[in-house]
């Protein structure tokens, strides 16, 4: 059984014993949380959502609280001698997907 569920302006494809990285979620290590927002939900029986699919839950648990790797914004103007570096670090959260709820 899979599901498509949209946290953090994303969608992502989970199955039961996924890893997912997404944008950070408020919670301590070891926490549960429930991402309500399911767009489909797909196995044997495939339900669409218009554009959720009512009653349907994906149970996940926090494993990492953290940053993810630097990105480097570099912008520069030709002939101008403008030249700005500026560097970026993701809030991110990983969870293991425990359960979907169809």
């Amino acid at each position: 059984m899979y599901a498509v569920v949209r946290t953090g302006g994303k969608q992502y494809k989970v199955s039961e014993g996924d890893f997912l990285k997404v944008e950070k979620l408020e919670g301590a290590v070891g926490d549960t949380v429930e991402l309500n927002e399911v767009l489909m939900v797909g196995g044997e029986k495939v339900t669409i959502g218009t554009p959720l699919v009512p009653s349907a839950s994906v149970v996940g648990k926090i494993v990492e609280q953290g940053k993810d790797k630097k990105i480097l914004v570099f912008k520069s103007k030709r002939r101008k001698t403008f030249r700005k570096l500026r560097g970026h670090r993701q809030l991110r959260t990983i969870l293991k997907i425990e359960k979907i709820n169809a």
